[in-house]
C-alpha cells in the first residue's frame, strides 16, 4: 500500500493509475506526536482494514499510540472519485493521508478606522477550524459540483506553485458561486478553505480564512469607500505575505462591492459604487500575483455584478435549489442523525436511491419507508423551485432577506416533522 505524496500534485490520472483516496486524520489537541509516527500507525490501521466500503470513519482504536493522540481516521469523499457507493481495496489504492490539528480559537474581527468609529470590515479564521468541521460532508450537491470545485483550486494553486506563465495560461483563482439565496453558497466557500487547508497541510503550515463584510465597506462619508475597500485589502496583504500561510478570503454577496458600472452611469446607483469597484478591481489584480491566495465570492443576483469583475472569475458555477435526489439524500442523513441519537426509536431500515433502484421500486416491509421518502423529495422538488423563483423575484423587489429564508423554512421544517411522525 502506497502512502501517496501529499500537497500539490497533478491530479490527472490515467486509466492504469490507481484509485487515489483521501484519508483525514484528526490529531487531538493536546498531541505532540510527530506527523511521520502517526502516519505510519495510521497505516497499520488501514492495512488491519483493507476493505472499506465507500466513506468510513474510525473513532475508537486498538492501538493506545492511536488512541492517545489521535480523534479520528476518516477516509472521505470516495463518492467524488466513484460513481456508486462499492467495496474499496485500500492494497490497490494510492493512500494521501492528511494530519491536522482543529483551531479552536474562533474568529477574530477586523476593523477598520473611520473618523471617530472602528468598522468590523471582516472576520478572520485561522484554519482549519473547529467551527467547519463536518461543514462539507453535511451539504449536499448534484454532479460534480464539490469535486470540481476541489479539483479547479488545487490545480490553480499547482500552477502558481509550479510558476506558470499565467499570461499563457489565464487563472486568476477567483471562484465565483451564484444562484438563488439559501443555497449554501457561503457555507460551501467556506468548507471549501476548510477542506483545502486540510488537503495541503503539507505545503502550508496552515490555512487563513478572511470574511469581508461588504455591507461595513461603505462609508457615509462621499468618495471614502473606495479608499476603505483599500485599506482593507492592505490588512489581507500581511497575511498573503506569509508565505506559510494559504490565505482564502471570501467575499459573501460580492454585488455589493461590484454594482455594475453602467448602472452607475445611468443613475440608478450612486456615483460612490464606480470607485468601489474600481478599488476591488485593482486590489483583486494585484494580490493574484501572490501563488498562496485564492479568492472566494458568492452573488445572488449575478446579472448585478461588473463584468469586470466576473471576466476574472475562473469558474463561475451555479449553485441551484437541490434535485430530487439531494433532498432525498438530505432528509436520509437528517433521519439517520435522529436514530443515532435515539431521538427516533428503535432505528428503521432506510434504503438509498440506488438500492431502491437496484429491487426496481418495489414496495415491501423494507423499502417502503424510503420508498415514501422518495415521494416526499420528489413532492418538495416542485414547491422548492416554486419558492425559489418567488425568493429570486421578492428579492430583485429589493424586499428584505428574511423573507426569502422564510418561505423555504416553511416548507422545510413541515415537511422534515412530517417524515419523523409519519414514519415512526
Amino acid at each position: 500500500m502506497d502512502d501517496a505524496a501529499n500537497g500539490l500534485t497533478p491530479t490527472l490520472q490515467n486509466g492504469s493509475e490507481s484509485l487515489q483516496i483521501q484519508v483525514e486524520v484528526h490529531q487531538k489537541l493536546d498531541s505532540i506526536a510527530m506527523k511521520e509516527d502517526i502516519k505510519l500507525s495510521v497505516l497499520k490501521l488501514l492495512n488491519r482494514h483493507n476493505v472499506v466500503f465507500g466513506d468510513y470513519k474510525w473513532t475508537e482504536f486498538d492501538d493506545c499510540f492511536l488512541t492517545n493522540n489521535v480523534q479520528s481516521v476518516a477516509i472521505v469523499d470516495t463518492e467524488l472519485k466513484l460513481k456508486e457507493r462499492q467495496p474499496i481495496s485500500l492494497s490497490r489504492c494510492s493512500l494521501s493521508i492528511h494530519i491536522f490539528h482543529l483551531n479552536e480559537e474562533g474568529p477574530r474581527a477586523e476593523n477598520l478606522d473611520e473618523e471617530d468609529e472602528a468598522i468590523v470590515a471582516a472576520n478572520h479564521w485561522v484554519l482549519p477550524a473547529v467551527e467547519f468541521h463536518g461543514l462539507w460532508d453535511s451539504l449536499v450537491y448534484d454532479a460534480q459540483i464539490k469535486a470540481d470545485l476541489l479539483d479547479y483550486v488545487t490545480t490553480a494553486l499547482l500552477f502558481s506553485d509550479r510558476n506558470v506563465d499565467s499570461n499563457l495560461i489565464s487563472w486568476n483563482r477567483v471562484v465565483l458561486l451564484h444562484g438563488p439565496p439559501g443555497t449554501g453558497k457561503t457555507s460551501l466557500c467556506k468548507a471549501l478553505a476548510q477542506k483545502l487547508a486540510i488537503r495541503l497541510s503539507d505545503r502550508y503550515y496552515y490555512g487563513q480564512l478572511i470574511e469581508i463584510n461588504s455591507h461595513s465597506l461603505f462609508s457615509k462619508w462621499f468618495s471614502e469607500s473606495g479608499k476603505l475597500v483599500t485599506k482593507m485589502f492592505q490588512k489581507i496583504q500581511e497575511s498573503i505575505d506569509d508565505k506559510n500561510a494559504l490565505v482564502f478570503v471570501l467575499i459573501d454577496e460580492v454585488e455589493s462591492l461590484t454594482a455594475a458600472r453602467n448602472a452607475v452611469r445611468g443613475g440608478t446607483e450612486p456615483s460612490d459604487a464606480i470607485r468601489v469597484v474600481n478599488a476591488v478591481l485593482t486590489q483583486i489584480d494585484q494580490i493574484k500575483r501572490y501563488p498562496n491566495v485564492v479568492i472566494l465570492t458568492t452573488s445572488n443576483i449575478t446579472e448585478k455584478i461588473d463584468m469586470a469583475f466576473v471576466d476574472r472569475a475562473d469558474i463561475r458555477q451555479y449553485i441551484g435549489p437541490p434535485s430530487t435526489a439531494a433532498i432525498f439524500k438530505i432528509y436520509l442523513s437528517c433521519l439517520e442523525e435522529l436514530m443515532k441519537r435515539q431521538i427516533i426509536y428503535p432505528r428503521q431500515q432506510l434504503l438509498t436511491l440506488r438500492e431502491l433502484e437496484m429491487i426496481g421500486y418495489l414496495e415491501s416491509d423494507v423499502s417502503k419507508l424510503s420508498l415514501i421518502l422518495k415521494e416526499i423529495s420528489s413532492h418538495l422538488t416542485l414547491q422548492w423551485q416554486h419558492s425559489f423563483k418567488l425568493c429570486h423575484l421578492w428579492w430583485t423587489s429589493n424586499l428584505k432577506k428574511e423573507r426569502n429564508f422564510q418561505i423555504v423554512f416553511d416548507i422545510f421544517f413541515p415537511i422534515m416533522f412530517y417524515c419523523i411522525y409519519y414514519f415512526f
